[in-house]
């Protein structure tokens, strides 16, 4: 299954909420992950930028975009984050691939054989 780094950075309003009850965000969105096929791989708790780090394993582009929308949509987030990751397998076969697509930047001197 594709995997997913989900990051999440929590409004004034969420963390408002989040202080006056506190509960563990992972476990309570756990249930909509699965209910959508997926599963969390890890989670973390964060410094920085991003509040929130999720690794899911989802089944699809789709789905994986589904939960981000739901975060959003929730109004405790001011930002959500989706990034596709791929293997190093993957990206091998990726830059493989790229090596012989046969792109060249614009003004690029054609290669001599």
């Amino acid at each position: 299954m594709p995997h997913y780094l989900q990051q999440v950075a929590y409004s004034r309003e969420g963390w408002e909420a989040l202080v006056a009850n506190p509960q563990n965000r992972i476990e309570a969105v756990r249930p909509a992950i699965e209910k959508l096929g997926g599963k969390i791989e890890s989670a973390w708790f964060s410094f920085g930028d991003y509040d929130v780090v999720v690794i899911t394993d989802m089944p699809d582009n789709v789905s994986a975009t589904a939960i981000a929308m739901a975060f959003a949509a929730g109004g405790a987030c001011k930002s959500v984050h989706t990034t596709p990751l791929i293997t190093a397998d993957e990206a091998m076969q990726a830059l493989k691939k790229a090596r012989e697509c046969g792109y060249r930047p614009a003004g690029a001197k054609k290669r001599a054989a």
